[in-house]
């Protein structure tokens, strides 16, 4: 469909859930190739469905963006809230039932690739941004940078093959 793109709402805490703490979550919204589309860094006390509403809005007025996958934590009020007030459809990725220990869920791993692309650089693995303004544009900053090295190679990524051990003499 043309304007719309897949997208998820995922994010990352400093802190332990349920504690008082200083640390920030970070909400990003990407597309389907894992491009930053938009990003929300809180407070940890921040409820994460509120944060989650801020974060939507913000895809709302922002990208043309109308379809969002979401993670189960944000199930329940918002997915009304967001088809009522954005006109945008929120679908909740589960886990299969039953599902015992890790396991690639679809559409997640988009997100969770751009979480790592994102914290692969040296001045998001800690939070030493005293404004959550500041460490929004950190991960901007991270998420350009990301985007001109796959420009710049202008070919698709390849890793190495695995490596055969040669016997030794």
């Amino acid at each position: 469909m043309i304007g719309q793109a897949r997208t998820f709402v995922e994010y990352v805490t400093n802190s332990q859930r349920g504690t008082q703490d200083n640390g920030r979550k970070r909400f990003i919204v990407t597309d389907t190739l894992g491009l930053l589309l938009v990003v929300c860094v809180m407070a940890a006390s921040v409820q994460d469905r509120d944060g989650a509403k801020t974060t939507l809005l913000s895809a709302y007025l922002l990208t043309p963006v109308r379809i969002i996958y979401a993670d189960a934590g944000f199930a329940g009020a918002l997915v009304e809230w967001s088809r009522r007030v954005l006109a945008t459809t929120l679908y909740i990725v589960r886990k299969a039932p039953g599902q015992m220990g890790f396991a690639v869920i679809a559409r997640r791993w988009v997100v969770e690739r751009s979480l790592a692309w994102l914290t692969s650089h040296r001045r998001l693995a800690r939070d030493y941004e005293r404004h959550s303004a500041n460490s929004e544009a950190m991960i901007r900053w991270a998420a350009i940078s990301t985007m001109a090295r796959r420009l710049a190679r202008g070919r698709p990524a390849t890793r190495p093959g695995p490596r055969l051990l040669e016997p030794a003499g």
